[in-house]
């Protein structure tokens, strides 16, 4: 056995956001797996002005093999790439770990970098401390599941994929001791739901696999959730041990179970404490009125839903795997006007299709079909994507936009370009059928919209900013003229700093 001194771990959180950061769950999940066997730091990349010189400062001392690193698509790789690359070439023992939706879906792309040598391919919670530990033992690791890593030869060897761990059992997230390098009031956000929001995760995974989804990869349609009580216990600590008053709860899908939501509402009926989720229409729509009557009291205020598309045929094509349908969206908007919960429905704008007249096509129906929307429950927010392809291999949508020329980068530092970064933030589609013209029209329509209905999540903006955005593009909004916008864009931008929900949202 190797001396165990020098086999400390760092934990690192690119940055991802400018403002308003959230609880690092997922270092904080990784960091409750081996907490109490293995000495481990937290370095949050959100909270430092340059994280490098605070890894780079713990790698200095010569105590430290290991630097696990999550990576989501976008602005996290900005940090995540050069870091491990430098540290690679400084501290050449160093093993770099990645986790993330990024590391999992491009693990090909992230296998190619020299400087990364494992990839944990979903959950940690096992994987994570067991590859330390036959590293540090010097025993194989080729059996331990989740786990990716390349062999002298080349070859990429995926293991297979664990069975999703029952919730309930996992180790305690170890919230005190994050609280010892970055105190948790830093993580409570003023936003939308309270003052002082948290972000938490109940559950991982979801039982559906649509075709766009970067979590269908990851979790093949499973899920598995902490119990009612569970989350409660957690929601209570944290507000009482660190003044929360409001909840993100930042699940791929929060609602699978009638069951636990009600249970959890009811625990929840006297905490006066705000809450947003994310779910799915078709799921949440089979839920009694009593269910949803109880959600509000207990605090309920927004839920998130991928609306995706007004058309059948794309909701079929995305495969969404359950039963939404275009009149179930319409319908579903309005029942939730009457339990006072706020849907937030996102749409994906520029799907492929066979031909350009054929995709402006489907451009103009979903966006009749948003202001269909709109007419049937103001209050409903819209969130709009333009397509940027995360497909399952193997499935129908995949096929069709390889087909169409549409590629990965190949290296993990082309991630870095600009380009890319606005690709993974849903602003640059870089898709051969998608036109300029076509994204001009998605984008210039996305700015009408949210001045006509300014987003109610915007704690800065005031009732007269309200209204006289609404009253600027009262014209275009009606009349369908959404070209050249730049009066309203002006606006937004140097006077009201508007704020976008599908970049700056939950």
């Amino acid at each position: 056995m190797s001396n165990l001194a020098t086999h400390k771990v760092i934990l690192f959180n690119p940055r991802s956001a400018n403002s308003k950061h959230r609880i690092p769950n997922s270092i904080l999940q990784v960091g409750a797996s081996i907490h109490g066997t293995h000495d481990y730091v937290f370095v949050d990349g959100n909270m430092e002005e340059d994280p490098w010189v605070k890894i780079k400062s713990y790698l200095d001392t010569g105590e430290f093999r290991y630097l696990g690193t999550t990576a989501m698509p976008g602005p996290q790789l900005q940090q995540a790439i050069p870091i491990a690359k430098q540290a690679k070439e400084q501290y050449p023992d160093i093993i770099n770990i990645w986790g993330g939706y990024f590391a999992a879906n491009q693990y090909r792309v992230v296998m190619g970098a020299p400087y990364i040598d494992f990839v944990i391919n979903g959950p940690g919670d096992k994987a994570f401390p067991a590859l330390l530990d036959a590293l540090n033992n010097g025993t194989p690791y080729e059996f331990i599941p989740n786990l990716i890593y390349q062999l002298p030869d080349g070859a990429i060897i995926q293991n297979g994929k664990e069975d999703l761990l029952d919730q309930d059992a996992l180790a305690p997230l170890p919230y005190d001791y994050l609280n010892e390098f970055y105190p948790l009031q830093g993580y409570l956000a003023n936003t939308f739901l309270g003052k002082r929001t948290i972000a938490y995760h109940s559950s991982v995974g979801c039982p559906f696999k649509c075709s766009f989804c970067a979590v269908v990869p990851i979790y093949e349609a499973r899920w598995k959730g902490k119990n009612a009580q569970n989350i409660y216990a957690d929601v209570k600590k944290l507000k009482r041990e660190y003044g929360a008053d409001s909840i993100e709860f930042h699940d791929n899908n929060f609602f699978v179970s009638e069951k636990r939501v009600a249970e959890f509402s009811r625990l929840m009926l006297n905490e006066n404490m705000v809450w947003w989720g994310e779910g799915r229409i078709d799921t949440i729509d089979r839920y009694s009125d009593e269910t949803l009557a109880l959600m509000r009291q207990a605090g309920c205020r927004m839920i998130f839903f991928g609306a995706e598309s007004g058309n059948d045929e794309i909701l079929k094509e995305m495969d969404k795997g359950g039963k939404q349908t275009a009149a179930q969206i319409k319908e579903f908007a309005g029942r939730m006007k009457k339990f006072d919960i706020i849907p937030e429905y996102s749409f994906v704008l520029g799907m492929p299709a066979d031909s350009p007249e054929k995709v402006m096509h489907q451009i103009e129906a979903d966006i009749a079909f948003i202001k269909e929307i709109k007419a049937i429950n103001p209050d409903t927010e819209i969130i709009i994507y333009v397509y940027s392809p995360v497909p399952t291999e193997g499935s129908d949508l995949y096929r069709r936009i390889t087909e169409a020329g549409f590629k990965f980068p190949a290296t993990l530092e082309d991630w870095l370009s600009p380009e890319w970064q606005a690709f993974d933030l849903r602003k640059n589609p870089l898709t051969p059928w998608l036109k300029p013209e076509m994204v001009d029209r998605i984008k210039g329509f996305e700015t009408v919209l949210n001045a006509y209905y300014p987003t109610a999540t915007d704690v800065k903006l005031s009732a007269l900013q309200r209204k006289i955005m609404r009253i600027i593009a009262a014209f275009r909004y009606q009349k369908s003229w959404y070209k050249y916008p730049y009066e309203i864009k002006v606006l937004q931008k140097f006077w009201l700093r508007y704020r976008q929900p599908e970049i700056e949202g939950f």
